[in-house]
């Protein structure tokens, strides 16, 4: 690998959809940034099949990469305060707010910005696939990234805010206040009743007001369409969340929606 030309590839596995990036670590330039949406959602073995499709006809995967990131974004994860958390206890951590089987791989990572561990089931055959082909690599779950970055943005501000990350069939919801964690959780949604009627319900819970509270957006949403009117429909201060990052991008690259990539454009 030639010194000017060092290159890192992500990945985010969601069996509604693929996502690629690639940075050239050298010129700090996002060279490549590529979302593949299935048709359905797949099972795991028919959502390698499409990953190994891609890697082997796209000519940009066909470099050298120092480094290897992948996400695994699905809804198996819980998070454990760090005080609590047993390593030889995992199973009993997912078993009451995800369906699993005895003979899922578990695993988790360690959330430094507010001192806990998630735990959950990463794709193991993705990550069999991904070491045949490119050799070691990092990998994490999605909403360990998600987490992290959002607290890290929010430590200037006390007031509550309410984040939803938009993926198909299922949004991820934060809330932080007082730079601290207040939850985290999935909604599984079928159509934009559902999907407000989860984001209302988290605000109800957490005493949240609708009149004052701010929602912020990212993932497949845009203003205008169905899912961010319903949402200013019912809540007075909604926004896309604002994205900075320093990196270039190349020419080729849409640079108006960013916000739909925002997990794996945080993933360097």
């Amino acid at each position: 690998m030639k010194h000017n030309n060092i290159k890192e590839l992500s990945i985010q596995v969601n069996l509604n959809g693929l996502s690629f990036c690639i940075l050239n670590r050298s010129s700090n330039t996002i060279e490549s940034l590529n979302y593949v949406p299935f048709e359905t959602r797949l099972n795991p073995f028919d959502a390698l099949n499409r990953l190994k499709t891609e890697l082997s006809t796209k000519t940009v995967f066909s470099g050298e990469f120092r480094d290897v990131m992948i996400l695994h974004q699905n809804e198996l994860s819980s998070l454990v305060p760090k005080a609590f958390f047993d390593e030889n206890n995992k199973a009993d951590y997912l078993k009451f707010n995800a369906k699993i089987l005895k003979t899922d791989y578990l695993t988790h990572d360690d959330l430094v910005s507010n001192d806990s561990c998630n735990v959950y089931v990463p794709y193991v055959n993705f990550n069999n696939y991904i070491f045949e082909t490119f050799g070691e690599f990092v990998f994490k779950h999605s909403s360990t990234l998600l987490i992290d970055t959002l607290l890290q943005r929010t430590r200037a501000s006390d007031e509550a805010e309410v984040i939803v990350n938009v993926n198909r069939n299922f949004i991820e919801v934060v809330v932080i206040e007082n730079q601290k964690l207040q939850l985290f959780n999935t909604f599984e949604y079928a159509t934009k009743e559902d999907f407000i009627y989860y984001i209302l319900f988290v605000y109800e819970q957490l005493q949240l007001d609708v009149e004052s509270t701010k929602i912020k957006v990212l993932g497949i949403i845009d203003r205008g369409d169905d899912l961010y009117t319903i949402l200013y429909t019912y809540i007075r201060h909604v926004e896309i969340l604002h994205l900075q990052f320093n990196y270039k991008f190349a020419d080729a690259i849409n640079t108006e929606h960013l916000h739909h990539h925002y997990l794996i454009l945080n993933s360097f």
